[in-house]
């Protein structure tokens, strides 16, 4: 945890993996636990909401900035933030929308800088449509892949959260309380440990839902 900074949670994953719901759903087991804790919504919505259509590659950036500026914001005040997405995934979107990938360097510095714990929801959710922001399941995979990679660029290690309702959450809850948790002095739990196969970044591999990588 950053000095000064409250616990800043980072929920991301393709679309339809259910980060809304989940982040919304972890504030409120965090608070029925006697913590304070608040959701960042993702900004990007709230852009295809008021102008009734998808960001141009040129607003990808500013797009970025205010979801970074917003969980800034947030942390100064609150000891528990959880972000439902941040900039590495408009670095993400922008890669596979726009073939764009100049927002990388940035949001995956912003990232490792700004988020104490990251969270990848998996693939196991139907896909549903969802107004404007949705392209299909057919991005679901390669949009997974390409966050595996910015996160394995920026060293930054993370969980896969599995499950449906009260199970994801509770997965989501088990990741927090590791994270807070003091380390055990006979075992090595360095947060930079990664596992890796042949089949790494393949989600179907996956089925312990507190993997630090895939």
């Amino acid at each position: 945890m950053n000095a000064g900074r409250g616990f800043v949670i980072a929920l991301l994953g393709a679309e339809s993996t259910g980060k809304t719901m989940l982040a919304l759903a972890l504030r409120d087991a965090l608070v029925a636990e006697g913590f304070e804790a608040v959701v960042v919504p993702e900004y990007l919505r709230e852009f295809c909401d008021r102008e009734q259509r998808t960001p141009r590659a040129d607003e990808q950036q500013a797009i970025a900035d205010e979801q970074t500026r917003r969980i800034d914001a947030a942390a100064l005040t609150h000891p528990f933030v959880i972000a439902d997405t941040t900039a590495l995934m408009i670095a993400v979107y922008s890669d596979q929308v726009f073939g764009d990938t100049g927002l990388y360097t940035h949001a995956q510095a912003t990232h490792a800088r700004g988020c104490d714990l990251t969270l990848l929801t998996a693939l196991d959710l139907p896909w549903q449509a969802d107004g404007l922001q949705r392209d299909g399941p057919q991005v679901r995979e390669p949009v997974d892949a390409k966050v595996r990679a910015a996160l394995q660029r920026a060293d930054v290690p993370w969980s896969v959260v599995f499950g449906t309702g009260a199970a994801r959450v509770e997965a989501a809850l088990a990741c927090v309380r590791r994270a807070l948790a003091p380390p055990a002095e006979d075992i090595d739990v360095s947060p930079r440990w990664h596992w890796h196969c042949e089949r790494c970044g393949d989600a179907n591999c996956e089925r312990h839902p507190l993997l630090p990588s895939g």
